[in-house]
């Protein structure tokens, strides 16, 4: 008995260790190229790493808590990431769905309209996509972009971009009316620290996919998407659906303090969940396992 104990604890020691290494893998991943720029092997100044995973790990539990309040009291949910390129959106999504269940918790990251949506009332391909009871739904960027990418590039006419703005205030509070959350993030950097990351992205390989055209043209552009953002900003900042900004030139710090700030935004308590039982494993003696072709199995490299 003593042995068997003592392997499940290993087991689940193990399992722990497994989870933690997956944040780590992102966080290596996060500070490789910078110490390669950089020309050493020092961790760049920052957040201590230590109170960073203690506190994310925290926080992440408390994730897990609110996402058990949100589908026992059928909540729906809706939070905006918006912000510059390489502003650490996705960074901070990425923390905050790690360890949710994707069922409950999504991310919709909508790519360029067709042709099709072209011709639709401008909300309309964001409303499928909205929660139902019991869910939060992430946009990794939304409806605002038609106040920066398409009014910057030239992707919508003066008509529609007032349209828009016309419109955004009654429709965001049309949704608070109908009992969703909605929570709006802008993550804000520097010039100079947009600069230092697209550099960083240019010479990894592994990021270099992150810089699209229309990325390097939001870098010349950078005044053009700073008046876009002002004014969005002023237009759409209503009591009903304010703007949060996130301070994202530290990178650890914005992800903990927006996910802070967002478990604030939504009371939320410990749901009480009956004992879980493992239900004992039926046996039957006259059942053989067939055995496999060799063949079938993917190679052991390592």
């Amino acid at each position: 008995m003593t042995n068997n104990l003592s392997e499940h604890t290993q087991r689940l020691y193990a399992e722990m260790i497994d989870s933690f290494d997956e944040e780590l893998e992102m966080e290596m991943d996060d500070g490789r190229m910078e110490r390669l720029l950089s020309g050493d092997d020092q961790v760049a100044d920052g957040m201590d790493r230590r109170l960073y995973f203690r506190e994310l790990l925290r926080l992440q539990g408390e994730l897990v808590k609110l996402q058990d309040w949100v589908v026992a009291n059928r909540l729906k949910v809706v939070v905006i990431f918006e912000g510059r390129d390489a502003a650490g959106k996705g960074g901070a999504i990425k923390r905050i769905t790690q360890r949710l269940n994707p069922r409950v918790c999504r991310v919709a990251a909508l790519p360029a309209p067709n042709d099709r949506e072209q011709t639709q009332w401008y909300f309309q391909r964001y409303v499928s996509h909205l929660p139902a009871g019991g869910e939060i739904v992430l946009f990794d960027r939304s409806w605002y972009n038609r106040a920066g990418v398409e009014r910057v590039m030239g992707f919508c006419t003066d008509e529609q971009y007032e349209q828009f703005f016309r419109d955004v205030p009654e429709f965001e509070k049309m949704l608070v009316r109908s009992g969703i959350v909605l929570i709006k993030y802008w993550f804000s950097i520097s010039d100079d620290e947009q600069h230092r990351r697209f550099l960083m992205r240019m010479h990894d390989p592994l990021k270099q996919w992150k810089l699209s055209p229309m990325d390097l043209e939001s870098r010349r552009r950078w005044e053009a998407y700073t008046k876009a953002k002002e004014e969005m900003i002023e237009r759409t900042h209503i009591p009903e659906a304010r703007w949060w900004i996130v301070e994202g030139v530290d990178k650890k710090r914005a992800r903990l303090n927006c996910i802070s700030h967002l478990l604030a935004q939504i009371p939320y308590g410990e749901v009480v969940h009956e004992p879980i039982a493992l239900p004992a494993r039926e046996h039957h003696p006259d059942y053989t396992r067939n055995p496999l072709p060799p063949d079938m199995f993917v190679p052991a490299i390592y």
